[in-house]
């Protein structure tokens, strides 16, 4: 698959190398989970100057470093003695190297050195700090378990606290990248087949590479090429989440598997749980591991106790709803059980993502200052899937979201659409839309 968006990405990344490369060393962090192409952006940004590129694989250090010194001195056309044995050491030397003339230094996998000797961030730091500005080093680091990195250099109590001069967290494609690489791969594709690339991959690069480069860009051949034998999907959401939460990920997998399930209000989820107290547990979902959000009707106010949460990550979302929930088909290898549950709900599930689409198109349009759904906790069940305030005041847009037009019912909409005013709303004028799949 060809190199896709990323534009702001690889322009900042330039821009920081050119200032390491005239002035003095920069240090630019690059985060993001597993799969969203931290490392071919990085490659692509530096391809055409002097690179080492270096892999922190969980090994002894003095085996690391034996790994590292011919990829530097190839690299750089350089001796390296081989008698270093710390990373500390290969360190100093990248940097006395840099003193001379400028190059790349990309470090991938870089929360490793937890696992493999946790003093060296205090190495590097030192390090850093006594040779940056009289070297010209572009130091690039990536990592994606996103908890350590974000401990590694926003924690005050970490060593490498302060020093990245940047830090860039890769998101997922938009959707105008979604529909690119459709029209590349797939001209004929209907709408319905790019709500499923969507569905099962929320834009991640390395799910959509491997449906482009296997062909499967049709909504029936998207679930065949995930629900089967030997699928890279069938462990992927468990492999991905382990990483970041380590042996203790039972309980952080069970909320995941509550929410997935539509289970999305904390007392629902403690319930679902045997009554178990997980608010420790919420708080990290959503602050250190960036896997759920919390969600409050429109405008309400920010200690109000009507909150939901939702899974941000399509295909975590996906994973859990099919692949962890039927487990038990998958260890007795009943895949055609499993193509068959997935494809006969696959038009319901899809349409609840379709609400997420929406919202996401209104956020990349730049044009709204709010955009979130409107419920009343109490009383008559009122919901909103979409809200929207205008950037001119006392507009807003309300719609609901359909799979087809043909099921809006507009005359209940509007009741809807009043109580909204009537409670949050009031002195707005509010436009009302259904969208649907042809809207895409």
């Amino acid at each position: 698959m060809n190199f896709y968006n990323r534009k702001s990405e690889l322009a900042e990344l330039q821009r920081i190398q050119e200032l390491s490369f005239s002035n003095y060393s920069r240090m630019t962090v690059v985060t993001g989970r597993r799969r969203i192409g931290k490392t071919s952006l990085i490659m692509k940004s530096v391809e055409n100057s002097p690179t080492v590129y270096l892999f922190v694989g969980r090994k002894n250090e003095a085996t690391l470093c034996a790994e590292f010194i011919p990829e530097i001195s190839g690299a750089l056309k350089v001796f390296v003695p081989n008698e270093i044995r710390t990373f500390r050491s290969l360190f100093q030397y990248l940097m006395q190297i840099a003193e001379q003339r400028p190059f790349n230094l990309v470090i991938d996998e870089f929360q490793e050195f937890f696992n493999i000797n946790p003093s060296l961030y205090s190495d590097i730091q030192n390090i850093w700090d006594t040779n940056r500005k009289r070297t010209r080093m572009n130091l690039i680091v990536s990592g994606s378990v996103y908890s350590l990195m974000l401990r590694i250099f926003q924690n005050s109590k970490e060593p490498l606290f302060g020093r990245a001069d940047n830090m860039i967290r890769l998101s997922a494609f938009d959707t105008e990248t979604l529909k690119s690489i459709m029209r590349d791969h797939h001209s004929l594709y209907t709408n319905d087949d790019l709500l499923a690339l969507y569905t099962f991959t929320g834009g991640i690069p390395k799910y959509v590479e491997l449906f482009c480069d296997n062909s499967a860009l049709t909504v029936d051949k998207m679930i065949s090429f995930m629900v089967r034998e030997n699928s890279p999907f069938t462990e992927e959401g468990k492999n991905l989440l382990i990483e970041e939460f380590g042996k203790n990920y039972v309980t952080y997998f069970s909320i995941l598997s509550a929410i997935s399930g539509g289970i999305n209000t904390q007392p629902g989820i403690e319930a679902a749980l045997g009554d178990k107290s997980i608010g420790g547990h919420i708080k990290r979902l959503v602050e250190e591991y960036g896997i759920i959000s919390r969600f409050r009707p429109i405008l309400a106010k920010e200690g109000g106790q009507t909150v939901r949460f939702e899974i941000m990550d399509n295909f975590i979302r996906f994973w859990f709803n099919y692949f962890d929930r039927h487990r038990s088909l998958i260890e007795i290898k009943n895949f055609k059980g499993l193509h068959s549950i997935t494809t006969a709900d696959y038009p319901t599930y899809s349409g609840k993502i379709l609400e997420k689409y929406f919202k996401q198109k209104f956020a990349e349009s730049q044009q709204y200052r709010a955009i979130g759904s409107w419920w009343q906790a109490r009383g008559n069940a009122y919901e909103i899937d979409i809200v929207v305030l205008k950037m001119e005041k006392d507009k807003a847009v309300a719609a609901e979201v359909k799979r087809q037009k043909k099921n809006f019912k507009p005359d209940l909409f509007t009741i809807k659409v009043e109580h909204l005013k009537h409670k949050a709303l009031p002195g707005y004028s509010i436009e009302q839309m259904c969208l649907s799949l042809e809207d895409m």
